[in-house]
């Protein structure tokens, strides 16, 4: 391991970095002079010396145009780092698993199912990578776009895609180089290892053995996996499938009893009931058109009123609009984007009502709402234009509800 390691951003995946290694300095974009923050010492990002670094390792949220990530000459993300079958260091078997939309329950419905196994569950999601358990068999990793594209090293032993659609574009740059972080992996893998991924992608090249579906009832019928027997609907049934998926591969096992015990994170397609006894739907962490389009697709039997927007991060709204035209829908804007909104909303001739907020959207939506009808936050956008979270934005939308 190299003595002079720079971390790039202070975030959750370099502090935990900073806790295990000593021997590293923290380079931040926030701070315009030198601080101690719980025992690290982090440097304004412009104190960086590339010639006095022999390492350096990034948060993953750092775009690639970022000038210290342009200055760096040893870039690595913690996976290649702690990862790598080059450190000579035995792994556990590794799971990773990406998408846009579905990894989150994806990676805790397999971890809810290998815990008994000696998994451990990290990445975007659980603990650090960093702080990781290397004594267990196996490791659950929900992996980003921002990881992959870091990661030249490391690689997965079953490398799990849920479908992609456009996301993080200001990141990135466009969507063929979001994809092209999100198929990364295939180039990685050995004859042995697995790829499970969206039919899309069939004819990506990969020495992995591949595994391409259409949908979950495709995935089901190839893992001869009886959907009747799972209580999810989808969207969250395809996450449940690929789950038992991967058990079946591994151990030759599918738990009904055990994936049916799961339980959904809160504020995705929470359903509410008001004092009215009208449902009200919190899908806060619908932070991109897929995660949307999933939850009308849901309810499109129903007259539903949509509150829409946010940091969209520069996203194409415009297949999930496709999907509105269809539908008895009626749009209410928030955010920071509520003016892109309300242009792709005339497009498709649906009414659309731009809110100061929130709470004017759901104060708006109570006026009107009848107990046969859907109100429904999605907002296919990030919420860090206007709360410190999507769970924020989620409880907020649902004390609104509650005190009416």
């Amino acid at each position: 391991m190299s003595k002079n390691i720079s971390l790039f951003g202070y975030g959750k995946t370099t502090k935990a970095i900073a806790d295990k290694i000593n021997n590293c300095k923290i380079f931040d974009d926030n701070v315009d002079k030198i601080i101690q923050k719980n025992g690290h010492r982090i440097y304004p990002s412009s104190m960086f010396n590339p010639n006095n670094s022999s390492l350096e390792i990034t948060s993953p949220g750092i775009p690639p145009h970022n000038p210290i990530i342009k200055k760096a000459k040893n870039l690595m993300s913690d996976y290649d780092y702690f990862l790598s079958s080059k450190n000579n260091r035995a792994l556990p078997i590794q799971i990773w698993i990406s998408g846009t939309n579905g990894k989150t329950t994806t990676t805790k419905m397999l971890q809810h199912l290998l815990k008994e196994k000696n998994s451990q569950m990290g990445g975007n999601v659980g603990i650090p990578l960093s702080q990781l358990d290397f004594n267990a068999s196996i490791f659950i990793l929900e992996t980003s776009s921002f990881t992959l594209h870091y990661t030249n090293t490391a690689k997965p032993n079953i490398y799990i895609l849920l479908p992609v659609s456009d996301d993080h574009a200001s990141w990135h740059g466009n969507f063929e180089e979001y994809k092209k972080a999100k198929l990364k992996p295939l180039s990685f893998l050995k004859e042995g290892e697995v790829v499970i991924l969206p039919e899309e992608f069939k004819n990506e090249k990969t020495n992995g053995f591949k595994i391409t579906y259409k949908d979950g009832n495709d995935l089901a019928e190839y893992f001869n996996i009886n959907v009747k027997k799972i209580n999810f609907k989808e969207p969250f049934l395809i996450d449940a499938i690929l789950a038992l998926g991967v058990t079946k591969i591994l151990f030759d096992e599918i738990d009904y009893d055990k994936i049916n015990s799961f339980n959904i994170d809160l504020h995705r397609l929470e359903e509410i009931k008001d004092s009215k006894n009208r449902l009200w739907i919190n899908d806060s962490k619908g932070t991109n058109i897929h995660a949307t389009i999933q939850a009308v697709k849901r309810y499109q039997n129903k007259n539903i009123y949509l509150i829409l927007g946010g940091d969209d991060k520069g996203a194409n709204l415009i297949p999930l609009f496709n999907i509105l035209k269809r539908l008895n829908i009626t749009i209410y804007a928030i955010g920071s984007n509520k003016d892109k909104i309300e242009n792709l909303a005339k497009k498709i001739d649906k009414k659309i009502i731009k809110c100061n907020n929130l709470k004017e959207a759901v104060k708006s939506i109570d006026k009107i709402l009848k107990k046969n009808e859907i109100a429904l936050l999605s907002p296919a956008a990030s919420s860090l234009d206007e709360y410190i979270s999507y769970k924020e934005r989620g409880e907020i939308f649902k004390t609104l509800v509650q005190n009416i």
